[in-house]
């Protein structure tokens, strides 16, 4: 078995021991780096692609926050919907500032998001990056994202085609006006919710199995990763119909065990990562970057044990938190106001969570992994 670095943070007292953990991790780093966060949309498309319909290129709308000039305006984001109906927290960004620095370079966090979930999701991990010198980029992954107005089964099932988006929204940003001079090449990384930490993963070289994830879900070891999604719970039965009818599909399908190793990507950091039993040990021996993997022991979504932990034993040298205790999956989605906790489920937490420090724990545990040298 590869050597495995396995850390436990120990919670007695969560709401203190974290206050005081972040507060360490705060004095042994750099103090933020912007004044202001700044953040645009970009409505890249992948020309080499179709959409799902087959009738226009394929969509990569990319949510971008970076480090913005001091005397930026500020705004209040909030998630998509009226005042009355939104269920998560606001956040404060300088909407299309100008990005800080005449001439600095800046390392670049691309993003992938969960099943069914959106770009906005990431952000207060995107915040906190680009709060301390990072542009950090989320896509939505088309016809996985609750960004769109309509979800495709092919989005939700070929699962090997969110990481050519993260390979494609990073052309789009190397090439970007505003952004490609200030990205430094060298320092490039990739991080993931669910299923965006198996996108991740993909991306730094780790090669999917169809037929090892079909033999684990027929085996009594299955997990939910094996069922419907409830983000779109009629996805599998209408991909089977187009298995058999859709060129497109059939072709993905030849090449769900390709590589999509982007080696741009040093580095990559996966929250919560789903399919882990989809991956044989040969093909997660091809990771040769460094990878952190983080999950809470409660999570009933993607187990510990068939994901997370299979994938921290397979990798060499990956490195593996699980934080115990009722921290769950969706404890990693977005911090939700007063009206979420009261009606959406994906927002309540055990009563010993608070979300806000989670996120902040994880995003510093984030931060320290990619301010490593090697």
């Amino acid at each position: 078995m590869n050597t495995l670095r396995i850390l436990l943070v120990i919670i007695l007292a969560w709401h203190f021991s974290v206050a005081v953990a972040i507060a360490q991790r705060n004095i042994n780093s750099s103090a933020s780096t912007a004044d202001r966060v700044g953040m645009v949309t970009r409505n890249f498309t992948d020309e080499k692609r179709k959409n799902w319909q087959g009738t226009e290129p394929r969509p990569l709308t990319t949510a971008i926050w970076y480090p913005a000039a001091a005397t930026a305006p500020r705004s209040e984001i909030i998630f998509g919907g009226p005042p009355e109906k939104e269920f998560f927290t606001p956040v404060t960004v300088a909407p299309e500032a100008e990005i800080s620095g005449r001439t600095r370079k800046y390392p670049l966090v691309l993003l992938s998001h969960g099943t069914g979930g959106a770009a906005i999701q990431m952000m207060w991990l995107g915040y906190y990056l680009a709060s301390r010198g990072y542009i950090v980029a989320a896509v939505n992954h088309h016809g996985n994202t609750a960004a769109e107005p309509q979800r495709a089964p092919q989005g939700f099932l070929l699962y090997w085609e969110r990481a050519k988006d993260l390979t494609s929204v990073l052309d789009k940003l190397l090439a970007d006006p505003m952004f490609g001079p200030r990205i430094d090449r060298n320092r490039i990384g990739a991080a993931g919710f669910s299923l965006g930490g198996y996108t991740v993963i993909a991306v730094a070289g780790g090669v999917f199995s169809s037929q090892q994830f079909e033999r684990f879900c027929r085996s009594p070891q299955r997990d939910f990763t094996c069922e419907p999604q409830p983000e779109f719970p009629d996805a599998p039965g209408l991909f089977e119909e187009l298995k058999r009818s859709d060129p497109v599909v059939q072709d993905s399908l030849r090449h769900a065990g390709d590589s999509y190793r982007d080696k741009r990507i040093k580095r990559v950091f996966a929250i919560s990562p789903a399919l882990g039993s989809g991956f044989t040990a040969l093909g997660l021996s091809k990771i040769k970057i460094p990878v952190c993997i983080v999950i809470g022991h409660a999570d009933k979504i993607t187990p510990l044990a068939t994901n997370a932990q299979r994938y921290a034993n397979l990798i060499r040298g990956a490195t593996l938190t699980v934080l115990p205790g009722e921290i769950g999956h969706y404890t990693f989605l977005a911090e939700c106001n007063a009206h979420g906790k009261a009606v959406v489920d994906v927002c309540r937490d055990a009563e010993s969570i608070d979300r806000a420090a989670v996120h902040q724990y994880v995003a510093q545990l984030a931060l320290d992994f990619f301010e490593q040298k090697r």
